[in-house]
């Protein structure tokens, strides 16, 4: 793959317990370039935790350990803590599940996009409000100026989700990590969210992971696709190929989404295999 973005190798992580350590992420490693890559599976498989580890995210007392984790070149797993706060939002940002738990509630959304502007640029203040209505016009919100003045209890879950990713656009970085970012959206609003976030892909040359738990979603938006289990990765594949996946776990995720074309009786449900996580 040319011009690789991010490239892990044998990232785990895990959490103390009072019976020892429980893996939460074992053993994942990919590379991204600048891709849509969709990383699937059930709640728990460890795909949200996978990439608070690359935004190093993962609260204490929880361990994350790499063999590789580099990003552009950059070696995450050495460089200083500081360091790694500063690329942190500028050049790798992450846009969260759920607008209304992700936004400051008395801050108007403008000014918590200016503020990110501020943080990142500490030289060019007075541009600040200017860049957040320009990133607010980049996700398509009509009225810029008039959104931007509002609280975020005063949008929409739609409008909130755009403000999100006007929020992560405005520090223009390379790789942007979105967590089940139309999860709690309609379909209308959930495919232009996604028309936006292909735009950022195709227009910018982003890198995009996408973290979500609809295969249908994945396999019609994304490049390649991750599928985990248990925090382990049971197959890569391109999303184009999803159905001919060869793994019993994706075959079993495919084989219970809801189809038209059939009645069944009872739901449909798949046997899991220890031997999976060996």
């Amino acid at each position: 793959m040319s011009d690789i973005l991010l490239n892990v190798e044998d990232l785990r992580v895990r959490f103390p317990g009072l019976n020892g350590y429980t893996d939460a992420v074992r053993g994942l490693s990919f590379t991204l370039g600048r891709e849509r890559l969709g990383i699937v599976g059930e709640s728990g498989s460890g795909k949200s935790m996978t990439g608070r580890a690359i935004l190093d995210l993962v609260p204490p007392p929880g361990e994350v350990t790499a063999k590789r984790m580099e990003f552009m070149g950059l070696d995450l797993l050495t460089m200083p803590p500081r360091e790694r706060r500063a690329l942190r939002g500028a050049r790798m940002s992450m846009i969260m599940q759920d607008p209304k738990y992700s936004l400051n509630p008395v801050m108007t959304v403008g000014e918590q996009i200016a503020e990110t502007w501020r943080i990142h640029n500490p030289g060019a203040q007075r541009q600040a409000k200017e860049k957040a209505l320009e990133m607010l016009d980049a996700v398509r919100i009509r009225d810029p100026k008039h959104v931007y003045d509002l609280y975020p209890h005063e949008v929409s879950g739609g409008m909130g989700q755009r403000v999100m990713i006007a929020m992560v656009l405005v520090a223009d970085p390379d790789l942007i990590i979105a967590d089940e970012p139309t999860s709690a959206l309609d379909v209308t609003v959930s495919m232009q969210v996604l028309a936006i976030l292909d735009d950022l892909v195709s227009g910018r040359g982003l890198g995009l992971i996408f973290i979500s738990h609809d295969l249908d979603l994945v396999r019609s938006f994304c490049d390649r696709v991750i599928v985990m289990y248990g925090g382990a990765v049971m197959e890569t594949l391109a999303a184009r190929d999803l159905d001919q996946a060869q793994h019993a776990y994706t075959k079993g995720l495919l084989n219970c989404l809801p189809r038209l074309d059939r009645a069944d009786e009872t739901l449909p449900i798949f046997t899991r295999d220890p031997e999976w996580l060996r």
